[in-house]
């Protein structure tokens, strides 16, 4: 999965805007077609800080409410849960990233650690 708005930026530039405050997020949206409906993940967004991840989430938003709500039974009930986590600024991923990202730099902290 890429992460969108970070095209450019180094590794350290990264993990410097996350201690900032920015956040790594991913937003939820909902398709339905008559008796199917499917509940999916946008690829996930770099959110500088101070930044807004609802306004971000808007287009998804939009998309879960236009698409989502015609599946019987699921399509409503993954319409509202889209519309909830992206009301609420998406699924925050900075921590599990984050993680990944610098793997060299939390290895010798759990070494020292042990």
């Amino acid at each position: 999965m890429k992460i969108v708005g970070i095209e450019g930026m180094t590794p350290d530039r990264l993990q410097f805007e996350i201690q900032r405050g920015a956040k790594l997020v991913l937003y939820q949206y909902a398709i339905s077609i008559l008796v199917m409906s499917f509940r999916r993940s946008s690829d996930i967004y770099f959110i500088p800080a101070g930044e807004s991840a609802v306004k971000k989430g808007l287009p998804w938003s939009l998309i879960s409410f236009v698409a989502g709500w015609w599946g019987i039974p699921w399509g409503p009930v993954f319409t509202i849960q889209s519309l909830v986590t992206n009301f609420k600024g998406g699924k925050d991923v900075t921590a599990e990233l984050a993680a990944r990202l610098t793997p060299a730099a939390t290895a010798p902290a759990v070494a020292a650690k042990a």
